[in-house]
This record gives C-alpha cells, structure tokens and sequence, in this order.
C-alpha cells in the first residue's frame, strides 16, 4: 500500500470528525449589518406539501428531505405532509397548519423548520414571524450542503455565486429610517441641498451583492476558459470521453473508483462530490479515454444551482457517451432517472448517446431487480461494492466509444516506434506484424492520424 493516504479518504475523515455544538452560535443579532453565514442546522421539523402523484411518492420526497437534513449535520425531530392543490401563497401550508407546526417545534424544542419546497420572501417572513424559529426552504438546504462539501476554488466560487443570486431576492428592508444620508462636513463638505434620504440599507446590500457576483462571473468565466483548453487539446488528439452522471448518492463515484483504479472520496451522503474528477482509462483495445465524475442530481435542482456549476455540467454536454447511473436498491429508480434526464435537457445535455448502469444490485431484492430488467432492458447491471459485472460495465463503454473513421495498411520503419505506440492509443489496431522492413500496421485511425502515418511511412492503402 502506498504511503501517501488517499486524498479522498482524508476527506471523508474529516467529514466524519465533525460534529455541531448546540449551545454555540455565531450568527449575527445586529439587524443592520448584512448577514453572510452558513445555515445552523440542529433539531429540526421537516414540511411538505403533496399536491401531486401519489401517497407514496409524496413520503418517498419527504423521507428525501430527511436524507438531505441528515446530510447537511441535522437531527430530524418531526415531519408532517400536508394534502393542498397549491401551496398557500401566505404560509405554503395554509394558517390553520402552521398551528399544527407550531406545536411540534414546541414539543420537541425545534430550532429550525425546513420546507420541501422554494418559499417566497413573503412566505418566509410570515412562518418565521408565526412559528418563532428559523424557517428555510429546500434549496437553501441544499446550498447549505454544498457549501460544505465544496472542495476545490472553483466549486467554492461556483456555491457562493449560487447563494448570492438566493439572497439577493430575500432581501429584507425597513423603510428610509435605515437609509444612509448625506452628511454636512463629514461628507466631504456637501453641505446645505446635499442632504436626503440617501441610499436604503435594503439597496446598499444589493449593490454589494451584485459586485460580489459580478467578481464571481468573472473568476468563473476565467475558469470556464482553462477547460475549455483541456477539452480542446482532447478533441485535437482525439481522446474519446465519457461522463458519469445520475442521482445524487446513486454510487457514481465508487463505479470510477472500481472503473479507472482511482481513489476518490466515497461517502454514503447526498452532494458527496461536488469537484469532478477525471481519469485516463486505456481500454481492452489499447485505446486511451478519459472517464469524469460529476456532480449529482436530485429532483427540483435549484435553477440557481445549474446555473452557477454550468460551466462544470459542460464536461457533460462535450461528452461522447453518458453513463448514466441509478441506485437499483432506491425507493423510487424510476423517478430518479426522470428527474435526471430533466436535468439534462436543462443544460441541453439530453442528445448525447447514454448507457444505463443499474448500480447497488448487491442491496436490492430479486423483485426489484426483475421489474428493472423488463423496464430499462438495455441497462447494465453492477455492484460497485463487490465489483460484481464491473468488467462487463467497462466493455460495455468500450463498446459505445466513437470509431476512428479510417482504415489504413502501412509499414512503419523500425525508427518509428512512436506511430506505432500513437496508433495504439488514439486509434484501432486490427493487425501488428514484424517484417524486415518495418513492423506492417493495420488500423482504424483519425483523419489526422492517417495523415501522419502515409507520410512517414510505406502506405500498402
């Protein structure tokens, strides 16, 4: 074993070793000063709405909320599901629920409650004002746990840009008696005619949000073009890439773990890899292609969020080949593969060719595994965990890698190793044999590559 431990186990250590300290806080009292802090998740009561599908679809999002909450270092005390057409414009629950909730925070002395759902500013203000603790909805959930789980300085960037542009429409203000006027001397000598209401608090903290998210823009576009590179260089030699993509906590990491001989982070959590991670993988035929892990997804994505991790969800769209993965042993793998392809439509990802993998079979019932099979009959079926049919999975995306579109015979003279070893790796070698010339090669290879190897060497065709 080597001795450098694995970064990615390093991470979930760390991870593990945290823990939430109930009596201390540091959130801000001062209501004048702009509040920039992570959300304190500790005894919490979790809401939801079924205006939709069925019962079990609607406790099946519910016990999901509960996943997310756990995730994010909280204890769920109490849940409660409420039967409405649409959520009430005022509460999100109606008045005479939010009774209901109220009593449950006190009984259980619940200090946050979480909505499984976006709440308006209206919304928000009224439950806090009712219910006398903290309210939040289910994407500042989920932009609380990526905040924790952000790594690298993109993902930080890319997280911070996607809770500003939150923030910034839950502005609260109170009127022009938090306005900041113009002083006489003190404001530079302006003077009689130079004082006034000024600019407002509520508009003070929206320029400043805006500037932050302008740096962001620009941080981010700046390292949109460093990929865009690497991409680039990809095309110009031709290395085939495949994306693995799915459901949050569906094992996409594990499988590139077991796939590419890498060691990233693996934890049983929802949004336990933000950064992607890309590996060189040669396959069966001695072709090179790259392999990337990407970010999960989860039903209602916040828009904020696709928008902000856009230029890493371009790994995906640029991909030859999807792998897409679904946790076989999931209370609903149907719904996370729609919720999934939703996504992917979003970011206009929903053309490229995809493979199906059936992850965690090791976990799910023969049953399970039966109704899967008759409706997603192309899928492949895998365990990350005991590496059961992993090397089917891989022959299986060797299989559906892009062609090189030439065929060529030539005899490579011994001083050209280097075009042998370049047909190996960006192309498909059907033949190899030593002659006293040269080594004879026949090869499916790029138009490019083709061009290389007729003018260095003997063409046969």
């Amino acid at each position: 074993m080597s001795d450098d431990f694995s970064l990615g186990q390093e991470d979930l250590a760390e991870r593990l070793a945290r823990r939430r300290v109930a009596s201390l806080t540091t959130e801000l009292q001062d209501v004048e000063q702009v509040e920039y802090r992570q959300v304190r998740l500790e005894r919490v009561v979790l809401v939801g709405l079924w205006t939709q599908g069925t019962s079990g679809e609607a406790d099946d999002a519910m016990a999901e909320l509960a996943d997310l909450a756990d995730t994010a270092g909280s204890e769920v005390v109490g849940a409660l599901i409420q039967r409405r057409d649409a959520p009430d414009p005022a509460t999100y629950v109606g008045s005479g629920k939010v009774d209901e909730i109220k009593a449950i925070v006190d009984a259980n002395s619940a200090d946050t409650v979480i909505a499984d759902g976006e709440l308006s500013p209206a919304q928000l203000r009224n439950l806090e004002d009712r219910l006398g603790v903290r309210v939040i909805d289910r994407t500042m959930l989920i932009l609380d746990i990526f905040a924790q789980h952000a790594k690298s300085v993109e993902g930080k960037a890319q997280v911070e840009l996607a809770q500003l542009n939150y923030l910034k429409q839950r502005l609260r203000g109170w009127g022009d008696s938090l306005s900041r006027q113009v002083g006489g001397r003190a404001a530079g000598g302006v003077g009689i005619g130079g004082r006034g209401p000024g600019e407002t608090k509520i508009e003070t903290d929206r320029r400043r949000i805006n500037t932050r998210a302008a740096i962001l823009r620009r941080r981010l576009k700046a390292m949109a073009t460093t990929r865009e590179l690497s991409r680039n260089t990809r095309r110009r030699d031709q290395v085939p890439s495949v994306a693995i993509v799915g459901y949050t906590n569906a094992g996409k990491s594990s499988l590139l773990n077991c796939l590419a001989g890498a060691d990233v982070l693996v934890e049983d959590a929802l949004f336990a890899t933000l950064d992607p991670s890309t590996r060189r993988i040669r396959s069966g035929d001695g072709r090179i292609y790259t392999l990337t892990d990407t970010v999960g997804f989860v039903r209602h994505l916040p828009t904020d969020l696709v928008e902000a991790f856009k230029s890493t969800l371009e790994e995906t769209v640029q991909a030859d080949l999807l792998v897409h993965v679904v946790d076989g042993s999931g209370a609903d793998p149907l719904g996370q593969v729609s919720a999934v392809r939703t996504v992917l439509t979003q970011i206009g990802a929903d053309q490229v060719p995809e493979l199906m993998v059936v992850n965690k079979v090791d976990a799910a019932s023969s049953d399970e595994l039966t109704a899967l099979r008759h409706t997603l009959p192309d899928a492949v079926f895998v365990s990350a965990k005991t590496g059961e049919s992993v090397d089917g999975l891989k022959a299986a995306i060797e299989a559906r890698l892009p062609q090189p579109a030439l065929l060529v015979e030539v005899i490579v003279p011994w001083s050209r190793g280097d075009l042998i070893d370049k047909a190996h790796r960006k192309g498909q070698v059907i033949e190899s044999e030593a002659t006293a010339d040269g080594t004879r090669l026949k090869a499916m290879v790029s138009p490019g590559l083709a061009a290389e190897l007729k003018k260095a060497t003997i063409c046969l065709t």
